[in-house]
């Protein structure tokens, strides 16, 4: 499993949007996929924060 992207990243590209830069035109700057560019942006306006959620997690015994 990869790993989230950094925060700073994260920081970095929905700053852009709310700038007024479009999704298209961002993700292409940064090297990221449009989809991403989205979600983080969702992120931030659900919840103020672009942190990423928690991954993985203990699975419980059969």
């Amino acid at each position: 499993m990869t790993r989230p992207l950094s925060l700073d990243l994260r920081e970095r590209v929905v700053a852009s949007v709310l700038a007024g830069e479009s999704c298209r035109s961002v993700a292409e700057r940064f090297g990221v996929a449009v989809s991403s560019v989205v979600k983080w942006s969702q992120r931030q306006r659900a919840t103020g924060s672009v942190a990423p959620g928690k991954m993985g997690g203990h699975r419980k015994p059969v």
